[in-house]
């Protein structure tokens, strides 16, 4: 399962595999860069960690929903 996490920035928003050094999506608002993530990873085993503005996990999403270690 690969890892990724959207994480502000100075200009915005990005979404970026764990490890990687380039952003695989970028945004300039938190809604958009979720919506684009959503799109990005469907059909793919992934987790998703969502970070607030100050840097704190707000949110973990699994995408399928179907592999959540969690059930």
């Amino acid at each position: 399962m690969d890892n990724y996490q959207i994480t502000p920035t100075d200009s915005g928003w990005v979404l970026k595999k764990e490890g990687a050094e380039r952003a695989s999506k970028t945004a300039t608002m938190k809604a958009e860069i979720i919506k684009l993530a959503s799109e990005f990873l469907e059909g793919k085993t992934a987790s998703l960690k969502i970070h607030k503005q100050d840097g704190t996990i707000q949110e973990e999403r699994t995408y399928p929903r179907s592999a959540d270690p969690k059930k």
